[in-house]
């Protein structure tokens, strides 16, 4: 480095230079000094310099690394790669960005332009025009959201693969047979009140293994709600009947002994005193579904907790996501060929027996139901009203099942053409009124009861159809407190009816 300095040094003029033999004695000497001056001075720059070169070794070291790499042509032939490949991948996204942004500058104007027209052909609600006053109304209500579906056909083919494993499992046992699930309740009929926290509720008929009998039981005569109803389990003998294992013995003609070897009769396991318990069918379906949970294809997106539940199976999915789905599972033994089971559904009773199956009409409700959204597939109106009472009812000892019934009869009587949005106000209005006139006569009647209106896919018990109607609201009769309270609250029930039109929510 300092030979280098002094090189330049000497080029540029500074260094000895040559001279003649004409220059005189004095030029010469100062020449001379001139020089030895100029040597000391580079020295010390020199000293400097390489003081300072022994201080910072690194700063060398770099630059001669920076240009050993800088001199080499693969370097350059990678940067030219690199530069012609992102070059070449924004002129790709280009083109693809340009006919979507024209579509979309084509559709935006086209929809600007169709809503034009449609503003201009058809003017917007006059809320203080009395015929524009149902639209206006419906327009600005809140409308609860679509039902979950998607979420519903996932329940269902969730409980459908738990009942694929219960039925390799159970072949040499004696537990009740499972059939098909049917789902029930609001969430399945399509107007639950909570977008959140929805149970969906399956009820999963039974029936009786082999080498046993369900004999029905409706309890008290002239209950025809039949509330105390019991299934009574009976062994029947299988001797001369060929079994699809050779190796079952006949419950009544083998000794004890040689019984041991098999598995136990449903007596043993699921019943008291030769009546089908619920709770303890209830806990061992639980048990089930804890074992066999892993087996299942939802088992490696959703971890599954069993809930507490006496007489029924509840448990709740979760997804990596915190996202919940709770499912109850419900049992129920088929009364005939009738859409009426007997089920282990709670009751509202304080203590129900665990040997009590109360009469349900949960699969005969949704198959209404589903009987009129299908021939008004375009005509929803009844699922939002019920949505609606739904949640205004919360907080009052106004059960939903009123409003339900009340809704079932008036769509027996109103034709389905009239339960449009634009009938939204009236259909509100018939509700509250059908309702008022029932509690003032204290009487609403059951909907299946000697009802000569029950569509024709409904399949009911003879005692249904020709019995006489059964009113729900029988213990106000006894009970004056129930009576003033349920009259208070329809007042309410009118103030929030008002509310909500008025705001919407």
């Amino acid at each position: 480095m300092a030979r280098a300095l002094l090189f330049v040094l000497t080029f540029l003029g500074f260094g000895p230079q040559k001279v003649g033999d004409e220059l005189d004695a004095d030029t010469k000497e100062r020449m001379r000094q001139h020089m030895e001056m100029l040597q000391e001075h580079m020295t010390l720059f020199l000293l400097e310099i390489e003081k300072m070169e022994r201080e910072r070794p690194w700063h060398s070291s770099i630059q001669t690394v920076l240009l050993s790499v800088l001199l080499r042509w693969q370097f350059w032939f990678c940067i030219g790669i690199l530069v012609f490949s992102f070059w070449y991948l924004w002129r790709v996204l280009k083109s693809i960005q340009e006919p979507d942004s024209s579509s979309d500058e084509e559709s935006s104007s086209s929809d600007s332009s169709s809503s034009d027209d449609d503003n201009q052909g058809r003017a917007l609600p006059n809320p203080n025009d009395a015929n524009d006053l149902a639209d206006y109304v419906a327009q600005r209500i809140y409308w609860p959201l679509p039902n979950p579906t998607i979420i519903r056909h996932q329940v269902l083919d969730v409980v459908e693969g738990l009942l694929d494993i219960y039925g390799s499992v159970i072949q040499k046992t004696f537990f009740p047979e499972l059939q098909s699930a049917i789902g029930v309740g609001s969430a399945f009929e399509g107007w639950s009140p909570h977008e959140e926290n929805i149970v969906y509720c399956l009820l999963i008929p039974m029936t009786a293994p082999r080498g046993h009998s369900f004999h029905i039981e409706l309890g008290n005569e002239g209950d025809l709600l039949a509330r105390n109803s019991s299934i009574r389990v009976e062994l029947e003998c299988t001797c001369e009947i060929k079994q699809a294992s050779e190796d079952m013995l006949c419950f009544l003609h083998h000794s004890e002994k040689e019984l041991e070897k098999q598995k136990p009769s449903l007596l043993d396991t699921l019943c008291t005193d030769s009546y089908l318990d619920a709770e303890k069918t209830a806990k061992w379906f639980q048990n089930f579904v804890k074992s066999a949970w892993v087996l299942t294809p939802q088992s490696q997106v959703y971890n599954v907790k069993v809930l507490p539940s006496t007489r029924s199976c509840m448990f709740q999915m979760t997804s990596a996501t915190k996202r919940n789905i709770t499912i109850e599972i419900i049992f129920g033994v088929q009364q005939g060929d009738s859409d009426i089971f007997l089920s282990s559904q709670r009751t509202e009773a304080i203590l129900t027996p665990s040997t009590t199956w109360p009469q349900s009409c949960a699969v005969a409700e949704m198959k209404f139901i589903q009987h009129i959204t299908t021939e008004a597939w375009f005509h929803t109106l009844h699922l939002k009203c019920m949505q609606v009472f739904a949640r205004m009812l919360v907080g009052t000892s106004i059960s939903t099942y009123f409003i339900k019934t009340v809704i079932m009869h008036l769509l027996t009587i109103i034709p389905l053409e009239m339960w449009h949005r634009d009938d939204f106000l009236l259909r509100l209005d018939d509700i509250v009124r059908y309702l008022q006139c029932c509690l003032e006569e204290k009487r609403l009647n059951h909907f299946f009861f000697g009802n000569e209106m029950i569509p024709d896919v409904i399949v009911l018990p003879p005692a249904f159809q020709f019995s006489g109607p059964v009113n729900l609201f029988e213990y106000l009769e006894e009970d004056t407190y129930a009576y003033t309270r349920m009259l208070e609250e329809l007042q309410e029930l009118h103030c929030r009816l008002a509310r909500l039109m008025i705001f919407g929510q």
